[in-house]
């Protein structure tokens, strides 16, 4: 395809391949971590790892979404379903991730008798329709995802006031990846999990489409960590590796841009006056595996707050440690590798997840087992 097939070009992978090789000095190790779900999908998928040298190393970051989010966040959703009654709306991985008591939203919506009512959507505009369309019931939309999906969530509660709708409202669960990144830099609160050496980062591509390249400076000039925003295709990753290399020889911690086909330093502007409208700084957030961070998350402001779930309904957030044999909170911190769990790809799989991690495309536990050569060794005779 157009745009595409020049970024999965086999023979100037190999010429990546050569330059990286040659660009990393042998008596020095390399790790960087992508902070981008998409980014270690690719990795994955595309065998990057395997073209880089012994002494590169990729360490996967809390990139994924739906990975990030708390148990207690997925009970606050059943519970909205299941005690309140109302039809409650979501993407497709959250439903598939495990919660308390051996449920999911998906084995909520099969155990369902009452009135409440699970239902996947493509897009908040889908639940915004059913709120529509059912102005007899409570519709809530499970709002998820980075500084990418936040915009359209802004959007679908504006139109919610401009139609009047009394019968929609938002659970918001939208994070923010700077914070993230600080907290895998310096927060006591995540030592349980193991810490990380760290020679540079390979910056979100979508994520930076919307704030640009400007936050991660701080970075770069106090932690003295050099960042390259990179696109999603292989090709893309390689680039930023060696862009990273080249730093980190130099002794050198800038941000460097080598999506600028898509990313500029002041991202998309118009995106975030609607984000700075509707959402406001949360005081504090728990992301599973790095704990609670300091305005690391996103909540609906007072002039919206008609349709924030939390303040209509009455549910709090109330933390559940992860399943004991679960390794998720160490590999989101790039403390631990998908295989160095003892129940990766043997009692937790794609198909049987016991944590997050393996439950999306994105998930760094889901990208190995399928791509890593463990899916044709779990069904090899």
């Amino acid at each position: 395809m157009k745009f595409i097939d020049e970024f999965r070009d086999r023979e100037l992978a190999r010429g990546l391949a050569a330059a990286i090789r040659q660009a990393a000095q042998p008596q020095r190790d390399y790790h960087f971590m992508e902070f981008c779900g998409g980014h270690t999908h690719a990795i994955a998928r595309y065998g990057v790892s395997d073209l880089l040298p012994a002494n590169v190393r990729m360490i996967h970051g809390p990139g994924c979404p739906v990975c990030v989010l708390p148990i207690g966040r997925i009970d606050m959703a059943i519970r909205l379903a299941m005690d309140e009654g109302v039809i409650l709306c979501s993407y497709g991985d959250p439903l598939r991730v495990p919660a308390s008591g051996g449920l999911s939203l998906l084995r909520a919506k099969a155990a369902l008798g009452g009135s409440g009512e699970i239902r996947m959507i493509y897009s908040g505009a889908d639940a915004l329709c059913l709120a529509q369309q059912n102005p007899q019931r409570q519709v809530v939309f499970f709002a998820i995802g980075f500084e990418t999906t936040t915009p359209p969530t802004a959007v679908v509660i504006r139109q919610a006031r401009a139609l009047g709708l009394k019968n929609f409202s938002v659970l918001c669960c939208h994070v923010l990846t700077p914070a993230a990144i600080a907290s895998i830099l310096e927060s006591p609160e995540v030592r349980q999990w193991g810490s990380v050496r760290l020679d540079g980062f390979i910056g979100p591509a979508h994520v930076s489409t919307i704030i640009g390249s400007r936050p991660y400076e701080f970075f770069a000039a106090e932690y003295r960590k050099p960042v390259v925003i990179a696109g999603f295709e292989p090709l893309d990753v390689m680039q930023a590796v060696l862009m990273l290399i080249a730093q980190v020889n130099a002794g050198r911690a800038v941000v460097e841009n080598e999506f600028a086909r898509a990313v500029t330093r002041e991202g998309n502007r118009k995106a975030q006056q609607l984000v700075a409208e509707v959402f406001e700084l949360r005081r504090s957030f728990a992301w599973r595996g790095l704990g609670e961070l300091p305005y690391s998350a996103l909540r609906i402001r007072r002039e919206f707050a008609d349709f924030d779930a939390e303040r209509r309904f009455p549910i709090s957030y109330q933390a559940v440690p992860d399943h004991p044999a679960c390794e998720c909170g160490a590999v989101l911190r790039g403390a631990r590798r998908p295989q160095d769990c003892r129940i990766f790809g043997s009692v937790c799989t794609p198909e049987n997840p016991v944590g997050s991690c393996m439950v999306s495309s994105e998930g760094a536990c889901a990208a190995h087992y399928s791509f890593g050569r463990f899916a044709d060794a779990a069904v090899a005779p």
